[in-house]
């Protein structure tokens, strides 16, 4: 990484990091104090021109962005290519105690659980719209895919209900985790957290991705060693071929909505408990080998 592309980088981080770490607006009550929602975050980057991005579009259907796609549609003026795009993502740690309160759950999710994802996920707009303007005070256009008018829910051909843009995707295109069975990303911090992105003409020098496949980091698709998160799953929506999306999203929209809004008062069909109480959780999990020979 030049010294330029490595000044830019440490900027975009800190940038992250002293937001998250210092706003007021990443706090949760917590009975008798307030505590952080979200941990010291993981920051990665890649170009507008990966080919990954392509890859997953022809994978999960026309309607999906590529960076350029969105960046031309939100600055229909500007004359950029991919390659003068750069993606930043970030991924969000859930507090330890939320974590814990949602692995004692093996039904429905904890009210710690469903009040993070809530107001966790106002706070991770609110990082986005802060870099957005940091940016664009020093003369870089940015947007936010998740945030765009133009972002969208449609039919896959392949995978049934998805988005215009994934989150999880990009992070993982961005050097920052790989899949595990459940779907969820399995990044250095753990799978219980949630990440974010902007698209930005500024030429930073990508993060360089320390894994080849993408379930790479996941116990079960390396040596069949683990499938918590199937156990941890009270509808059996994941099993050896993966993740049932539809099974899942109607208990999520049938089941876990009523029960957060009945019990909690909060409208809200975060469920979570495939993220948490499994060796994945705050790590990416050691195969037993590794931690018999980090006993000898």
């Amino acid at each position: 990484m030049n010294s330029k592309s490595n000044d830019l980088f440490k900027q975009i981080v800190n940038l992250i990091c002293d937001f998250v770490n210092h706003s007021q607006e990443n706090l949760l009550w917590d009975s008798l104090r307030y505590e952080k929602i979200w941990n010291e975050p993981l920051v990665g980057i890649s170009s507008g021109a990966d080919p990954l991005y392509r890859k997953i579009k022809d994978d999960i259907g026309e309607f999906y962005w590529t960076p350029i796609e969105i960046f031309n549609m939100t600055f229909p003026h500007s004359k950029v290519c991919s390659s003068d795009l750069s993606v930043i993502s970030w991924v969000l740690p859930q507090n330890k105690n939320t974590k814990l309160d949602n692995s004692l759950q093996d039904l429905y999710p904890s009210e710690r659980w469903v009040r993070a994802k809530i107001y966790g996920e106002d706070f991770n707009k609110k990082i986005a719209w802060h870099l957005i303007e940091a940016l664009k005070k020093q003369g870089y256009k940015a947007l936010s895919p998740m945030l765009s008018p133009y972002f969208d829910y449609k039919e896959s051909e392949r995978y049934g209900y998805a988005s215009t843009w994934s989150e999880r995707h990009t992070a993982y295109i961005s050097g920052l985790g790989t899949f595990g069975l459940c779907d969820g990303l399995i990044t250095k911090v753990g799978k219980a957290m949630r990440c974010g992105s902007i698209i930005a003409n500024i030429n930073i020098e990508p993060t360089k991705r320390e894994y080849s496949h993408h379930n790479e980091y996941c116990l079960y698709f390396s040596n069949k060693e683990c499938m918590e998160c199937a156990r941890r799953c009270p509808v059996n929506a994941i099993d050896e071929k993966g993740h049932d999306k539809i099974k899942c999203r109607e208990y999520q929209r049938q089941v876990i909505a009523k029960y957060t809004k009945t019990n909690y008062n909060i409208q809200s069909s975060s469920c979570g408990l495939c993220q948490t109480g499994t060796p994945c959780e705050s790590e990416i999990p050691k195969f037993k080998d590794e931690l018999v020979n980090k006993k000898r």
